[in-house]
């Protein structure tokens, strides 16, 4: 799998992160969702990573956390990038749009 951050979800990561510490998490929420097929993907900032569930994914900026379980429900080529029009960020393939609108749900104690 293959992630890359645009500068600008870059910028508004930090934004959003400031001087916290933590872990990005592509997080595949299922809950309320009726059934695991029918995932959102939603950033998350963790404590730490979750060992034997977490993958770390190098991206072109940072690490990610991902799902071990869920990464079948993503494709292999991934872009977060962040729409100024909708002041979210997106999860983009090269053929679709898996996420317009992905929230960022600081989830650090």
């Amino acid at each position: 799998m293959k992630i890359t951050l645009t500068n600008v979800a870059q910028d508004k990561i930090n934004e959003k992160i400031a001087d916290q510490t933590g872990l990005l998490k592509l997080k595949y929420e299922t809950e309320g969702c009726g059934c695991v097929v029918s995932g959102v993907p939603t950033l998350w900032l963790v404590d730490e990573k979750d060992e034997g569930e977490d993958v770390v994914i190098e991206t072109n900026q940072m690490p990610i956390l991902v799902e071990k379980s869920k990464m079948v429900f993503l494709d292999e080529n991934l872009t977060i990038d962040f729409s100024e029009t909708s002041n979210t960020f997106m999860l983009k393939t090269p053929g679709q749009i898996l996420n317009g609108r992905m929230g960022f749900i600081n989830k650090t104690n």
